[in-house]
């Protein structure tokens, strides 16, 4: 730390140089605690970045997660809070009643290389929405994730923002997905196993349907599911991503405006990704987590906010 230095008052002498010295460690001290109680939701304390590639810079998306089981990626997930993260239900779907099975990877850029920072927690439980029904590309595929015990904030490890009720997020809005998920079909991340990122676009909900339209009464797209991606394909989430977010940059935080849920294929051309919208389900997530943090327009009251403490659609996981 550098620190300029300031003439000596009158009688300060060693007295006053500790005194400095101690101002300095008890302002060190509050923003470390800071971090570790109650940090800002959706802004990465770091500031360097890959640009044009793929991989994600370390720390870039300290609130994606690793969802494990029987210590392998298995899934991806969002940091709420410090005890809660955010994934897809299907991520669960014949195990729910074996979090024992699952832990998740926190504050991990590499997963074959998580290094001495990154925490590992278990899972006391997971809870599906009551909506969801097990079946492929279903609605409501949301679940919410209780850790065992609180993990610790950091400059890798930090929740991300919730939309609340001020935020839509438009066609052609861009987005980022990010995931350790496999690079194309039966074709898994190579080592050392970085995190990936990949910017995508919103698509209108009216060209999503008519994309995976399956006849009347048979609608794929529900209305709480967004599609986002390229309609060329090429560029899509792929097996192993499921649970992960959709980010959206909302006034200089990061919102969490979907979870990567289904898809036919891994970027199939006219088969963009589904993702379960956050907006859906908003009421849901905010009454049963305490203290995850609402962001939005500024003009739409969105200062932010955190709630008191106290078939033929394959699923990508």
């Amino acid at each position: 730390m550098v620190v300029s230095r300031r003439p000596q008052a009158l009688g300060g002498g060693c007295r006053g140089a500790l005194g400095s010295l101690l101002l300095l460690a008890f302002t060190a001290t509050l923003s470390a605690a800071r971090i570790l109680a109650s940090p800002d939701c959706g802004k990465p304390q770091q500031l360097n970045r890959v640009v044009g590639g793929q991989d994600s810079a370390d720390a870039e998306w300290p609130w994606v997660v690793s969802i494990q089981k029987n210590g392998t990626h298995h899934c991806a997930g969002s940091l709420l809070t410090s005890r809660w993260v955010v994934t897809a239900a299907h991520c669960f779907k014949g195990h729910l009643n074996r979090p024992s099975l699952f832990s998740v990877l926190l504050g991990a850029w590499q997963l074959e290389n998580p290094g001495p920072r990154s925490q590992k927690v278990g899972i006391a439980w997971a809870l599906p929405h009551p909506r969801y029904s097990w079946k492929e590309g279903d609605r409501a595929d949301i679940a919410l994730v209780r850790l065992e015990h609180p993990i610790q904030f950091s400059e890798r490890v930090l929740p991300i923002c919730l939309p609340d009720s001020s935020v839509d997020f438009p066609p052609r809005t861009n987005c980022w997905i990010a995931g350790w998920g496999s690079i194309s079909e039966g074709v898994p991340l190579p080592y050392p196993q970085t995190l990936q990122k990949l910017k995508v676009p919103i698509i209108h909900s009216d060209i999503c349907s008519r994309l995976y339209w399956r006849g009347v009464g048979q609608e794929a797209i529900t209305e709480d599911m967004m599609c986002a991606g390229y309609l060329e394909g090429e560029r899509d989430a792929c097996l192993g991503d499921s649970g992960g977010p959709l980010m959206c940059r909302v006034e200089g935080a990061w919102l969490l405006a979907g979870i990567i849920s289904w898809g036919e294929g891994c970027a199939e051309r006219n088969r963009p990704g589904v993702y379960t919208s956050l907006a859906a389900h908003r009421s849901w997530v905010e009454r049963i987590v305490q203290g995850a943090q609402f962001r939005g327009r500024s003009w739409g009251g969105g200062a932010g906010r955190a709630k008191g403490e106290g078939s033929g659609a394959a699923p990508l996981a």
